[in-house]
């Protein structure tokens, strides 16, 4: 197997079908590619039944192009992350790694436009946090929720209307961004830093005001994060947890339990927004993005500082916040249940607080005139109800 037919297998992955996000290479099983999120196989000329050792071992090497660099750390730590160029058809985030000797190969595709907030359909509060003028934003969520294209919308914007030295450190570049009003060094590790908390710490002298770290990954990062956002740069990052609530909880798990009293009046201090996300599957095919927003106020000062206890925890305070631009998930999902977008079975699966989201459905189902319980034949006869009423 040479390159040209490499790039003809990804070709054939990525035009077989719409909608395609990742392509999957692994040893014993078809050429495959996630679609709407699910992994459906690919036929290409001649065939693969199954991909071999051979094959496997082949295409990744051929996309790690002789990187000693990439080879080292798949020799050492049994994976390794690239981005990968198409020709000028498509762009990929890629992980090579080991498994039982043998290599697969993932490939996470990238849109080459830049995304906005508007062609996204983000929460409207996005728009206010490309005003910040310094402390820390964080995007959250799982693996493959969309948190990069997220900041990119957001970087766009601010982009458009900023003057402004923006950094970034990724791993790898995932959007390229022109220069327009912003000027963008987009640094990628590996490449030209090492680790993150090093690419940070010399961020600090490259005069930005504008700081996007692709990920807080350890401690370190954290704090020279929150020492960037306290000398009045605006950082950008995100974490791999599943609400407002469990990313507070996760920066101070980064710490020592005698740090954490510390932490907590730096993190009131730095923190501007934070913002979840999940994939949802949407009515009709595809998927459907949900958010919870968190802005920082008094209550959640109070709740940050002190923990939460009972009738003070942050899903209670972001319920009450929508004023200032908060939501929390069951709400967005209740948006879009009310939109047709989601079932009520996705509603009731990917929510919060199913109490919640039951009571939110009904009020829905009530106000369009459905029928809110599956429960039946509670009418009395009409012999025992004459009883009833002679009693009576």
């Amino acid at each position: 197997m040479k390159q040209p037919e490499i790039d003809y297998w990804i070709a054939c992955m990525l035009e077989t079908y719409g909608n395609v996000s990742d392509l999957n290479v692994t040893v014993d099983k078809p050429l495959q590619v996630e679609t709407s999120g699910v992994l459906t196989p690919v036929k290409v000329k001649p065939e693969v039944a199954q991909i071999t050792p051979f094959q496997s071992e082949v295409f990744a090497l051929n996309v790690i192009g002789g990187n000693k660099r990439l080879l080292k750390d798949l020799a050492t730590t049994g994976s390794c992350d690239l981005s990968y160029w198409l020709g000028k058809k498509a762009r990929f985030r890629v992980n090579v790694f080991s498994q039982k000797t043998n290599l697969s190969t993932v490939l996470r595709r990238l849109p080459t436009e830049i995304p906005t907030i508007e062609s996204l359909n983000l929460p409207p509060t996005m728009n206010k946090m490309s005003d910040e003028l310094n402390g820390l934003i964080l995007v959250t969520g799982a693996t493959g929720s969309g948190k990069s294209t997220t900041l990119a919308a957001l970087l766009n914007k601010i982009n458009h209307e900023r003057a402004v030295h923006v950094v970034t450190l990724e791993d790898p570049i995932e959007f390229v961004h022109p220069h327009r009003q912003a000027t963008f060094n987009q640094r990628e590790q590996g490449n030209d830093f090492d680790t993150f908390a090093n690419g940070l710490r010399a961020a600090l002298r490259q005069a930005p005001k504008v700081i996007l770290v692709g990920e807080m990954r350890d401690r370190e990062t954290m704090e020279i994060g929150l020492t960037a956002s306290e000398t009045g740069h605006l950082v950008l990052s995100t974490l791999h947890t599943v609400d407002a609530g469990s990313t507070i909880n996760r920066c101070l798990g980064m710490f020592e339990h005698d740090e954490q009293p510390q932490i907590r009046n730096r993190l009131v201090d730095t923190v501007r927004w934070i913002v979840c996300q999940r994939l949802l599957p949407r009515v009709g095919g595809g998927r459907v993005a949900a958010f919870e927003v968190m802005g920082m106020n008094l209550r959640v000062r109070e709740v940050v500082l002190n923990g939460e206890s009972e009738g003070k925890t942050f899903y209670e305070i972001i319920s009450d916040g929508t004023a200032m631009g908060m939501t929390t998930f069951d709400q967005y999902i209740l948006q879009l249940y009310e939109k047709g977008l989601v079932t009520e079975e996705t509603a009731m699966g990917y929510c919060s607080r199913k109490s919640a989201m039951g009571r939110g459905l009904d009020m829905i189902k009530s106000a369009k005139g459905e029928t809110t319980t599956g429960i039946t034949g509670l009418s009395m006869e009409e012999e025992k109800k004459d009883q009833y009423d002679a009693f009576s």
